[in-house]
């Protein structure tokens, strides 16, 4: 058994299913985010691993003990939340050691552990200050150094970056994938944030409406994600979806025949009349020749530009490298190459290829 195993967990408030069926396992040491828009059920997952609700059916252990009706306490887990939830009438030194001192640790491995963490999390000058007199970065700090006190068998992590702005949260996503290389704790992190979700996490588990839609590594969910949603959820600027049609030698859109591999079409053979044919926005070049369209929008952002096309088979939008050198109006072909294409059942939405 893993260090991290869930298993057909189910929630229901009345008639209401919030969760459907969950099923995740993770090793020692793994950093597992669960992702998803809100009302997917993530939120709800997570306190229930923290033992703040308890499932309707279902299990979870963490290593080889069965949690599920187990309090808070008896867990061995630390929470990190959104809003902090530090003490403001302590300092920051009592603040981080206070789960200590509710266990009871003696007052000199109290001291060390605050020190430990302090310079870990470079706070060694905060710790006489109140929560009241420090940044939103500074106290998340503080809230991740009371969790790291505790030496925990399970880090949790509810959305902690969504209350900074956007440079903090750069910084403090790295200081937090730093601090999972360092500490090697096994870790589960609730985010809305696809970036958040594939620069930290050694697997994913993206939800939508009670569901995992897919659990995988951040390669596995971006380079062949499972169903039309993960697809279009994961990924800046989101995926372009193409309504087609199964064509007698591959796939049609709008009477215009889309590029095709020898294993998407044998993946064809069994799949339905209706189709949705999926391109990456950095899949799509511009040539000479291919798919002529009008450009009708040109977002530049340093390094790279965002493009969008007018095509025959609806909008496209391109990620070129440094400066498009294109104007609003003018004419060009993209071209891709046909095992770049993402195929997925229309009805469905399940991925064919």
């Amino acid at each position: 058994m893993g260090a991290l195993t869930i298993r057909g967990v189910r929630k229901s408030f009345g008639p209401v299913d919030i969760l459907k069926g969950i099923d995740i396992e993770i090793e020692a040491g793994e950093f597992l985010i669960l992702v998803g828009p809100s009302g997917c059920g993530k939120s709800t997952l997570l306190n229930m691993i923290a033992g703040l609700d308890t499932p309707t059916s279902g299990s979870i252990h963490i290593g080889d003990r069965d949690v599920t009706w187990l309090p808070s306490k008896d867990r061995d887990i630390a929470m990190v939340f959104q809003s902090y939830a530090l003490y403001p009438n302590m300092n920051v030194a009592e603040n981080i050691a206070f789960g200590l001192e509710m266990r009871k640790v003696p007052k000199p491995e109290r001291d060390a552990a605050v020190q430990r963490v302090a310079a870990m999390l470079q706070i060694g000058h905060l710790l006489d200050r109140k929560p009241g007199a420090l940044s939103g970065g500074q106290r998340q700090r503080v809230a991740m150094g009371r969790a790291l006190a505790r030496d925990p068998k399970l880090f949790l992590f509810d959305e902690p970056l969504s209350n900074l702005d956007a440079k903090l949260r750069v910084e403090m996503r790295a200081e937090i994938k730093l601090l999972h290389q360092r500490t090697r704790t096994t870790t589960v992190y609730v985010t809305h944030d696809q970036v958040e979700a594939m620069t930290l996490g050694d697997r994913i588990a993206v939800m939508k409406d009670g569901l995992v839609q897919q659990f995988g590594t951040p390669d596995d969910i971006y380079s062949r994600p499972a169903t039309r949603f993960v697809a279009e959820f994961i990924g800046s600027p989101a995926m372009n979806m193409i309504a087609a049609q199964r064509g007698a030698h591959g796939v049609l859109a709008h009477g215009v025949e889309l590029a095709t591999s020898d294993a998407q079409r044998q993946a064809l053979q069994g799949g339905g009349a209706e189709l949705v044919y999926g391109l990456r926005p950095e899949d799509l070049a511009f040539a000479d020749e291919g798919l002529p369209g009008t450009l009708t929008m040109i977002e530049p952002t340093g390094p790279e530009t965002y493009v969008t096309a007018d095509t025959a088979v609806g909008k496209l939008t391109a990620r070129v490298a440094g400066h498009a050198r294109r104007h609003i109006g003018d004419r060009v072909h993209l071209r891709w190459a046909a095992e770049q294409a993402h195929l997925f059942d229309a009805a469905g939405g399940q991925r064919l290829a």
